[in-house]
């Protein structure tokens, strides 16, 4: 998995002559904490961030600096801080240092791009072209899914488990059938029945006994019929071996 594969990419762009106001409505319009700031052309040239917003004068959130502070800052920092904390364009207040990262970059890369500049979204860039934003939600979202997709298997390979033991168990109590004698598939709730029975009966029951046990989808006969007298051996056709289900749909197409 890669950058690619989780980035998102509809983006919603600023530009750098857009008010700030508008930048703050959009990213509450759309519950987004940054947004790529684009020239006429779409170029990327920078991006601003919730962070970006948080020392305003306007929320009294602006720093104030002891004087001594200031004395050290000096007063090409201070001035750099007033035009943040006052400017109403987002030109004004964006991030010109950008951290980009290409579409075909591990997710190791992003994580580790991310810890080292100490930045929460990295914006993906196919050569010049402004393509796509792998955030911190993104990579999270990307292990949801897996997580989700593990203990989705993991709970389908646990039913086929369970299908199988329930459904021996079942025939290991019968007295119409050698209960030796048959083998049991499950994949993804359809149950192959496998082995050897010596009646149509039989055969019938235990898809019957197949069909009844819970969480099964569908039934696969590959049982082979031994004529106890003569001992020829008699196997279904292979249309009919297929899941009851699927012969129960093509019963439903001739009529």
């Amino acid at each position: 998995m890669n950058v690619a594969d989780v980035m998102t990419r509809n983006l919603i762009t600023v530009t750098s002559g857009m008010p700030v106001a508008d930048a703050a409505r959009l990213m509450l319009e759309h519950r987004v904490s940054g947004l790529p700031v684009v020239d006429d052309r779409g170029g990327l040239i920078g991006i601003i961030t919730e962070a970006d917003l948080l020392r305003r004068a306007e929320t009294g959130t602006d720093q104030r600096l002891s004087w001594w502070r200031s004395v050290v800052l000096g007063s090409e920092r201070l001035a750099e801080q007033y035009v943040r904390s006052h400017a109403r364009k987002v030109g004004e207040v964006m991030q010109r240092d950008l951290v980009t990262i290409r579409p075909a970059a591990s997710l190791a890369e992003a994580v580790a791009m991310m810890e080292s500049r100490s930045v929460k979204r990295l914006p993906v860039l196919d050569g010049t072209t402004l393509v796509g934003i792998v955030s911190r939600a993104d990579l999270l979202r990307a292990l949801e899914r897996l997580l989700l997709s593990e203990e989705v298997s993991e709970t389908a390979a646990s039913t086929d488990a369970a299908i199988r033991r329930k459904i021996l168990l079942d025939i290991g109590r019968q007295r119409w059938v050698p209960a030796a004698l048959i083998d049991v598939k499950v994949r993804e709730g359809t149950v192959e029945l496998e082995g050897l029975i010596f009646s149509e009966g039989q055969r019938h029951a235990l898809r019957v006994l197949a069909e009844n046990t819970a969480h099964v989808r569908a039934v696969v006969d590959k049982l082979v019929w031994i004529e106890p007298y003569s001992g020829v051996v008699l196997q279904l056709p292979a249309e009919e071996q297929q899941p009851a289900a699927a012969q129960g749909l093509k019963r439903a197409e001739k009529h």
